[in-house]
């Protein structure tokens, strides 16, 4: 964990830079042996009674070379995340970055401020703890050491509702269902927003302890783990539709502590309360109450702020690590406050790149809901019109990379095609459901190619592996052995 989240620092710092890709040139696949590719994969039995849809095209010219049922609309999972993440780099802006602000409409009487607080966010993937202690800090350093009002949290960038359409209910707990809001937090630097982190630790006998981080009186521990002997079989969840924590399960004493993020009921409410307690460190005391501001508060006085990372440094941990939370607020964000506003965005960036935007369905940012559609033609037309853009650089170099171990280069690719000619060459995103597995993306072959498979209803356990020997036969068909893969994608567009 320390390792990850230091990277996720490193990336957000800067210092881990992304690759710059260009297109090769000048080798030719047979088209037959894609075909029969293809084929061979459509045709394997863990894929009998599925809906399938591939499309591989040349990334140099966008011809379509295999296009099996291409314009059959499917559900995508995570795939969703490459029109999201696109649409935002293009009108937010590689250099956007959510401000967070503490401001006052009260009157200050030397080291008394009487009147009310507002902590305000516009949608910060990256806000933590440490954001909220620098405000807290940048508060205390106007001299201000007692408030007589509220500490009012103001979400009112986005609209109120939290959770996207058709979410599964038993998805509640877990992070990549996180409410979505307008002031959310994040624990750590792995920026799971609207979560917190749930710390199991072992006990020489009686029950194992339990520690949140940040701490919080917003949801209440209900304890059943009991330490005992063999393999942990602890289990973290909040009931559906309240704020209780259970913890199940058996903790032998000498154990590793087990963690899992899992989710809040209320993200505006907990990063308030965290900046309260920021506050009360840096010896500013609050007379009255914490809340949530039910509409806008009037224009008031600006006390602190703090700017969020850039959006380009967002991207690795959206693209790679599959963050679904950080879509949902990008979404919301490019709309102005709202799923649907959002995606109306998303539609008209795609109407630009040339793809119909009545061909598909979207309905939330990073792919959770059932109610998305799409098509595999409308994500491969959507890679092969992103290469255009000042910003390709910067979004290839955050997708996941085919058998490159490292978490923040491999992403969700990190396990799968490993040793095969696909393992460094193929970047692509991935995206999973229940019945739903789907990879889009580039092979950065001799030849380069584009491609996208969405498979629907399957019954077998997995189906990646079958995707998988797929994507290692277009390697294998994009190759000529006429240039080392460093040299094939240069001079790409990074910003």
């Amino acid at each position: 964990m320390k390792r990850r989240a230091t990277l996720f620092l490193a990336i957000l710092l800067g210092t881990i830079a992304p690759s710059a890709p260009a297109l090769a040139t000048g080798v030719t696949t047979p088209p037959g042996a894609l075909t029969t590719a293809v084929d061979q994969f459509l045709a394997d039995p863990a894929l009998a009674g599925a809906q399938t849809g591939v499309v591989v095209a040349d990334a140099r010219t966008g011809d379509f070379l295999v296009d099996r049922r291409g314009n059959e609309r499917l559900l995508p999972a995570s795939n969703v995340k490459l029109l999201t993440s696109a649409a935002a780099m293009s009108l937010l802006g590689p250099g956007h970055r959510f401000v967070t602000t503490v401001s006052t409409d009260g009157p200050r009487h030397g080291r008394v401020l009487d009147g009310d607080l507002y902590l305000r966010g516009s949608g910060d993937p990256a806000l933590t703890p440490a954001s909220l202690d620098a405000l807290a800090r940048d508060v205390a350093a106007t001299g201000v050491r007692r408030i007589t009002g509220d500490l009012a949290g103001d979400d009112t960038a986005f609209d109120d509702v939290r959770l996207g359409l058709e979410w599964a209910w038993d998805d509640e707990s877990f992070a990549g269902a996180a409410p979505v809001s307008a002031l959310t937090l994040s624990p750590d630097s792995d920026l799971l927003a609207g979560t917190v982190t749930v710390t199991v630790s072992a006990a020489l006998s009686g029950r194992p302890a339990v520690r949140l981080t940040p701490p919080t009186s917003l949801l209440k521990v209900v304890n059943h783990a009991v330490t005992g002997a063999g393999p942990s079989t602890i289990e973290v969840t909040r009931r559906h539709g309240t704020s209780t924590l259970l913890v199940t399960g058996s903790l032998a004493a000498n154990a590793p502590s087990n963690s899992a993020s899992v989710t809040v009921s209320d993200p505006t409410l907990l990063t308030t309360e965290v900046f309260r307690s920021a506050l009360r460190r840096h010896g500013v005391q609050l007379e009255g109450r914490t809340r949530t501001a039910k509409t806008a508060p009037p224009p008031g006085r600006e006390l602190a702020r703090h700017a969020g990372p850039a959006l380009r440094t967002l991207m690795a941990p959206l693209l790679k690590l599959s963050n679904n939370n950080m879509a949902e607020l990008l979404v919301k964000a490019i709309g102005g406050g709202s799923w649907e506003a959002g995606t109306a965005a998303v539609a008209g960036y795609l109407d630009r790149l040339g793809i119909d935007p009545a061909t598909l369905r979207q309905v939330d940012g990073s792919g959770l809901s059932r109610r998305n559609l799409i098509p595999p033609a409308a994500l491969t037309r959507l890679l092969l019109g992103v290469r255009q853009e000042p910003w390709f650089g910067t979004w290839f170099a955050a997708l996941p990379v085919a058998g490159n171990p490292d978490p923040l280069i491999g992403g969700t690719l990190r396990n799968r095609m490993l040793g095969t000619p696909a393992a460094g060459v193929v970047h692509a995103k991935t995206g999973t459901l229940t019945g739903v597995t789907a990879l889009s993306g580039y092979v950065d072959g001799d030849r380069p190619l584009v491609f996208s498979v969405i498979v629907n209803n399957q019954l077998a356990p997995s189906v990646t592996t079958v995707i998988d020997r797929l994507v290692v036969s277009l390697t294998q068909s994009s190759q000529s052995g006429a240039a080392p893969a460093s040299a094939r994608w240069r001079t790409a567009n990074t910003v």
